[in-house]
């Protein structure tokens, strides 16, 4: 990513923790990032462009961190998909929005629009259902033997803990993770594996009362 580019993504980060995106003006980004006001236009056309662009960067943060998750031993990778989740969604608001479809009022929204992506070039944003199928492929295609079953378990039981969020430490995310490794287990012992068709109807793979697209606004 170009410097500058990182840099305005950056300046608007830090501009957000300061006040509601609404109150987000794009001189002010520019200033923080040390560049020209036209600088940042050529980069992200609007501010609705540029607020694509921070959630895209929040969705590939966390879906790269997902692919270090799955470094872990073979056994443990659902719990450590899982425990990801659920620490990202923690640490960054725009990832727990993107997760779950709940948009506080303070926050940059989707413009799913077609056609409207500004100048970000990144694309439509995945709905909440789209991002965890993509999770549970890519944990499915490095653990075979975790298939359908053990994947499912792991992303809904993180994503129960993002939704109702528990007070976060160490001893939290121990407790958490050794809670996902035992649940997934009895999964694959207790009926072999879940159908490979098992979460269409209402798993992660589509859109749910709990990981849709609501709005909360």
């Amino acid at each position: 990513m170009p410097a500058a580019r990182q840099a305005l993504l950056d300046a608007a980060l830090r501009a957000l923790d300061d006040r509601p995106w609404r109150a987000v003006r794009m001189v002010d980004v520019a200033a923080l990032a040390g560049v020209s006001r036209q600088t940042l236009y050529n980069e992200f056309g609007t501010k609705g462009g540029l607020a694509g662009a921070l959630l895209r960067r929040a969705a590939d943060g966390y879906l790269a961190g997902v692919d270090r998750a799955l470094t872990a031993p073979a056994p443990d990778r659902p719990a450590a998909v899982a425990l990801w989740t659920v620490r990202a969604a923690r640490q960054d608001a725009l990832v727990k929005a993107l997760l779950t479809g709940h948009w506080p009022p303070g926050l940059p929204r989707p413009d799913r629009r077609p056609g409207d992506q500004g100048r970000t070039g990144t694309g439509a944003l995945p709905a909440p259902g789209e991002l965890l199928a993509l999770v549970r492929d890519r944990l499915a295609a490095v653990s075979p033997e975790a298939a359908a079953g053990r994947c499912e378990i792991a992303l809904r039981l993180a994503l129960s803990c993002v939704v109702v969020p528990v007070p976060g430490d160490d001893a939290a995310d121990s407790r958490a993770l050794r809670l996902v490794r035992e649940a997934s287990r009895e999964a694959s012992r207790s009926a072999g594996e879940w159908p490979a068709g098992a979460g269409q109807a209402g798993g992660l793979s589509g859109r749910s009362r709990t990981a849709g697209d609501r709005s909360h606004r």
